[in-house]
């Protein structure tokens, strides 16, 4: 028996690249899944292929995670067609340039309200239910910009160095209350984003390696804490 059978999960920025791959590997472990984002033709083209394939079933709900209206509206959906939340992926992120010299601050002000806001928005409309039921599973897809900085990622590896400290006070804040938390590293993985830009010298992550360190996490039994994965190339 697939081991998420009967668990629900969101998953946002799930309309391409490693969220509808996420969406697609919890599905086939039997979790319904909520697909978030704001390209609704692209995220009913990913639910409608969860559900075709059978296992959990996949519902797509329009939402900018820079908005915390969208996500409480969200969440509202979620609970009112698959029930409580078991599992949330803060996966949706934003990527710019971000050498501060340049003084993009309209690109700093995205990445701030999708990186850092975004991922504080989904965690405050679930967390307050999964505590009270003394379980759930919050994942936040940081990134290895969150632990070294180049000299063009600046603004964009301070965001997700925030959504790693988030992790990591997060889970010391939930001790004992029966609610996990893991942050996930991914280094460069081949996705649109890549786009012209991939390595010459070694094959960047496919999307299912990042999906499969979540499933590991998300499978362990209750009392594991998987608190934080680092995927890198060879």
């Amino acid at each position: 028996m697939p081991n998420l059978t009967g668990k629900t999960a969101i998953i946002t920025g799930a309309s391409s690249g490693i969220g509808a791959t996420i969406a697609k590997h919890l599905a086939s472990e039997g979790a319904n899944v909520v697909l978030a984002a704001r390209r609704m033709e692209k995220l009913t083209a990913v639910a409608d292929e969860i559900n075709l394939k059978g296992g959990g079933q996949a519902l797509a709900a329009r939402a900018d995670v820079s908005s915390r209206s969208d996500i409480e509206n969200m969440v509202k959906q979620a609970n009112e067609t698959f029930g409580d939340i078991d599992i949330y992926v803060n996966n949706a992120g934003l990527m710019l340039r971000s050498v501060v010299q340049e003084g993009n601050v309209e690109d700093w002000e995205d990445m701030i309200d999708v990186n850092i806001k975004g991922v504080l928005y989904g965690i405050n409309a679930v967390l307050p239910s999964m505590i009270e039921r003394s379980t759930g599973h919050i994942v936040n897809i940081s990134s290895v910009s969150g632990q070294e900085v180049t000299k063009s990622s600046t603004v964009y590896s301070a965001t997700k160095y925030a959504a790693r400290a988030l992790s990591m006070g997060l889970e010391k804040e939930l001790a004992r209350t029966g609610v996990r938390v893991t942050n996930i590293s991914p280094g460069m993985v081949d996705t649109d984003l890549m786009a012209g830009n991939k390595p010459k010298d070694r094959k960047p992550l496919e999307t299912d390696d990042i999906a499969k360190a979540i499933v590991y996490a998300v499978t362990q039994p209750d009392y594991v804490n998987v608190n934080e994965i680092t995927v890198r190339p060879v």
